[in-house]
């Protein structure tokens, strides 16, 4: 693993922990030699991960849609920025740069990216680590949910152990880089009559 996406708020949210913890996962990124992949913005966690890469000498490349780049939150500083002309050209290119994808806390969209790359694994779309940087207990209710798909029957066991989670930067990424993907004959199996 060469490249990392990460998903998180363009908010840096009401507590300070959530600014401090996207400095050290940059600061973690970049001292691992891991460039950052991520949504090419300079304001919120996304701005704060990608500040803390510059400061610390990593590489970092932004991908941003135009309509956000106009309103002037695009992140100059960067190592590449790439301005696409929509969300989903956005969502397929940081996909193919990146060799995993984590989740730091955020909103609706940083769900919506982490899940989608999770369904395209569990699709057998692609065969790369995924993890959250459960900063502050932030997603605990999200992991016992995806337990509870296990559990009732929604989701395999297999493809929940897709996700790694950690507390802390250096742990999340430890076991993203010693993730070995589980293949599976079929994601779905269709009951008999």
């Amino acid at each position: 693993m060469k490249s990392v996406a990460v998903y998180c708020g363009s908010s840096a949210g009401t507590n300070e922990i959530y600014r401090q913890q996207a400095d050290l996962m940059g600061q973690e990124l970049a001292q691992r030699g891991l460039t950052l992949v991520y949504g090419g913005g300079r304001v919120g966690l996304m701005g704060a991960v990608a500040d803390s890469v510059i400061r610390h000498g990593g590489k970092s490349i932004g991908v941003i849609p135009d309509f956000l780049a106009d309103k002037e939150l695009a992140h100059l500083g960067l190592t590449e920025l790439h301005v696409v002309k929509s969300m989903h050209e956005r969502k397929l290119l940081m996909a193919d740069l990146a060799e995993g994808f984590i989740a730091m806390p955020g909103g609706f969209g940083t769900l919506e990216e982490l899940f989608e790359v999770l369904t395209w694994g569990q699709l057998g779309l692609h065969k790369k680590p995924s993890g959250v940087f459960n900063v502050n207990g932030f997603y605990d209710h999200q992991l016992l949910a995806l337990d509870r798909m296990v559990d009732d029957g929604f989701l395999r066991a297999e493809n929940r152990a897709q996700l790694q989670q950690d507390d802390t930067p250096a742990g999340l990424l430890e076991k993203m880089l010693t993730y070995q993907p589980t293949d599976l004959e079929k994601w779905l199996t269709v009951p008999r009559t």
